[in-house]
Parts: structure tokens; C-alpha cells; sequence
């Protein structure tokens, strides 16, 4: 079992690079995104039993390429243009050999790759989703979860977007600043799904909170002025420094004021207060600045005792400002209530009612100030509410002990 899930992590590492490889070499995106999938496929099928080869990528590439080659010729001589699949390299001219395994890319292929999904023909919604399906490796469904629309909507959204895309050129495109806001959100939205999972039996999936972090690095690196990039990898560095600590020794969840703070990533609190706070002296706060802002708040308090909530609700204050969506008021009623008392928070979850209806999050918040105002029948009804409306195993567990513990 250990194998599989080793093999899995390797795959789901390689994938994006493969396909940016493929995209780049032949474009021809849902073809090469297919031809992936073949690769991937055989991949798990023979390693955990033949050992994984010395040149995983290389091997996925030789694989996905001649699977596309093949593909590629199929259709040509179906449409009896044989001159243009006579073109085409031949079968083993793009695998990466051992002579290529330390030879640095000319540019990350996943950053390339990263770019195109955010096309600016593409709405934002579309962009979005072909990059967490292309670079992120989230599955249709689960985009379809966090977007809270039906699995057969998105699987359409995202072919149109493949469509869209087919025959662009690969590479950083000049106008790269301009698709910036769709990168970051796409990026943000990896993370939070690394961070906590919206369905399965672990609370994270820290390969995609990685990966949201070094692709969030590269894009700090090409703008290293841009203060909202700064401070969306500061809020990834603040947020993902508590990881060790967020779950105990069979996996169950530890809510931020139960957790050990000597488990938690110093270096990278240190480097994600330092990156915001010199993102912050240079101009206006953007949104991913203020909850950088917020989150350092949380991980310099020595205990949650020690939190400084008054400058919390602050923050909260001018997020809502720039955001006015009902997460970030959600987290501002959070701050209200640590601030004001249970009773204030309640009244500000009450406006949220009708936007938040459908996820869990507004029972849990709910049942967690029904419990502080000491209503517990009511608290533990809100609990078993969102307990029921989680696809995640911890998230389900923890809510549903909350819950038993207040029965009389």
C-alpha cells in the first residue's frame, strides 16, 4: 500500500511537467492532456511492481509521446493529410534521456503551462478550472466541488476551455502581467485544496500545497515587485507553517487554538512576515497582502490566549472592504464574535445565511459561537449540520465529536 501511494505522489509531481513538455513540443493540448493520462495510467500499473524506472519524467515523456505521436498520426491519415504526419518527429526523438536529468529547462514548462491555461480569451471561471485540472491534478469533480456546481457542468467548462487553447503558441506570452489576477487566484485556490482537503480521508494533500508554493515562488521571482504576489506566497508561507500541527497521531484535526506551537515551521512564519511586511511599506494593501497580514497576526501570538483579535478585526475591516465576499465576512464575523462576544458574532452570520447555505463552513463557525454563548443544544445541531455537508473524513469527525460532547 505504501508503494502505491509513493507511486501516486510521483505522478501526481511529474504530471504538469510532462504535459507542459508535450504542449510545448507539439501543442495540441486535450490531445497531449490524453496522451498524459495513457502515460500516467500505464505508469501506475507497472512501478509499484517493476520499480520505479531512474528517469521517471523522462520515461512518462517517452510514453505520453508516443502515445500522442500515435494519436496524432491516427487522425491525420483519417483526414488523408499523410504529408503533415510525415512532419511529425519520429517516435523516440523527444524522450529525455539520462543526459538530460540535470540539464536545467530553458523555462519551467509548468509555469508555461500555467500561463496558457490562464489565456485571457478564457473567462476567469474557465481559467481557473483548466489550471487546477491541468497543473493542479484535481480532478473534475473536486473543481466542481469548490466552484458548487454539478461534476458534468465543469467537465464541459473545461473541454470548451481546452478548445480554446488549442494552437496557441507555449511559452511566457508577452502580455503575461495582464493574466497575473486569474494566476494567483488559480494558485490560492491550489493551495486551500492542498491545505484542507475538500473530500477524502486526509485532512491535506500537501503535494498540492507544495506545489502551489513553488509555482507561487516563480512567479515572485519574474515580479518581484508586485506586492500581491509577495504577499500570496507570504499568506501560503504563514498558513502552510502550521501543518504539523493541524492534525494529531491518527490524522484527526486540531483546530488553530488547540495546536502545539512549537510545531510549527519558525522559518517559514520568519520569511512570510518578512516578505508581507515589506510588501505592505510599498504602496496600497491588496487582498492577498491583508490576509498575509492576518495570518502573521495568528503566528506571531505566542499563545491563542496571546492572539491580538482587536487587530485581527482590523484587518477583517479593510479586507471586506477590498473583498466584500461572504468568506471574508465570514472570517471578520469570526473576529467580531473573539472581539464583541458570541452573541455579535451570531448576528453577523445571519446576513451570510443565504450566500453560504450550501458548504459546511457556516454551521461550523455557527456551532462553535452557539457553544461560547452557551446554547448547546443548538450548538450541537449545527454541528451535526455541518458534519453532514463535508465530504472530508476529518472534518466529519471532528464536527461529529464536538457535537457528542455537548449532549447531556
Amino acid at each position: 500500500m505504501r508503494a502505491d501511494r509513493e507511486t501516486e505522489d510521483l505522478l501526481r509531481r511529474h504530471a504538469p511537467q510532462v504535459l507542459g513538455a508535450l504542449v510545448r513540443r507539439y501543442g495540441h493540448f486535450d490531445a497531449a492532456e490524453d496522451a498524459v493520462q495513457e502515460a500516467l495510467f500505464a505508469a501506475a500499473g507497472q512501478w509499484p511492481a517493476e520499480g520505479v524506472p531512474d528517469n521517471p519524467r523522462g520515461w512518462l515523456i517517452k510514453v505520453a509521446s508516443r502515445r500522442l505521436t500515435d494519436a496524432l498520426r491516427a487522425e491525420q491519415a483519417r483526414r488523408a493529410r499523410e504529408e503533415r504526419a510525415a512532419a511529425l518527429a519520429p517516435r523516440d526523438a523527444f524522450v529525455t534521456g539520462d543526459g538530460d536529468r540535470d540539464r536545467a529547462p530553458r523555462e519551467d514548462d509548468t509555469l508555461s503551462l500555467l500561463f496558457l491555461c490562464c489565456h485571457p480569451d478564457l473567462p476567469p471561471p474557465a481559467q481557473i478550472a483548466l489550471t487546477l485540472r491541468a497543473v493542479g491534478g484535481l480532478t473534475t469533480a473536486e473543481i466542481a466541488r469548490a466552484y458548487l456546481v454539478p461534476e458534468a457542468t465543469m467537465a464541459q467548462r473545461i473541454s470548451r476551455a481546452k478548445l480554446k487553447v488549442r494552437g496557441v503558441r507555449f511559452g511566457r506570452p508577452d502580455n503575461w502581467v495582464e493574466r497575473l489576477p486569474a494566476v494567483l487566484q488559480t494558485l490560492y485556490l491550489i493551495f486551500n485544496e492542498g491545505y484542507t482537503a475538500t473530500s477524502g480521508p486526509a485532512l491535506q494533500r500537501r503535494d498540492l500545497a507544495a506545489e502551489a508554493i513553488r509555482l507561487t515562488r516563480t512567479v515572485h521571482r519574474l515580479l518581484p515587485d508586485d506586492g500581491e504576489t509577495a504577499g500570496l506566497l507570504a499568506l501560503m508561507l504563514l498558513t502552510d507553517a502550521r501543518r504539523d500541527a493541524r492534525t494529531g497521531p491518527h490524522g484527526e484535526l486540531v483546530p488553530l487554538d488547540e495546536q502545539d506551537r512549537d510545531r510549527w515551521d519558525k522559518a517559514a512564519i520568519e520569511e512570510g512576515v518578512a516578505l508581507v511586511t515589506h510588501a505592505l511599506s510599498r504602496g496600497p494593501a491588496g487582498p492577498y497582502q491583508v490576509r498575509a497580514a492576518i495570518a502573521a497576526v495568528h503566528d506571531e501570538a505566542p499563545t491563542a490566549q496571546a492572539t491580538d483579535w482587536r487587530e485581527i478585526l482590523g484587518l477583517y475591516d479593510v479586507l471586506v472592504r477590498l473583498v466584500p465576499g461572504p468568506v471574508e465576512r465570514l472570517g471578520r464575523a469570526i473576529a467580531v464574535a473573539m472581539v464583541r462576544g458570541a452573541h455579535a458574532g451570531l448576528a453577523e452570520l445571519d446576513a451570510l445565511e443565504d450566500e453560504l447555505r450550501t458548504g459546511h463552513r457556516l454551521d461550523a463557525v455557527r456551532g462553535h459561537l452557539l457553544e461560547r454563548a452557551g446554547s448547546y443544544d443548538d450548538a450541537r445541531a449545527a454541528y451535526e449540520s455541518a458534519a453532514a455537508k463535508t465530504l472530508s473524513l476529518p472534518e466529519q469527525r471532528y464536527l461529529r465529536a464536538r457535537a457528542a460532547r455537548l449532549r447531556p
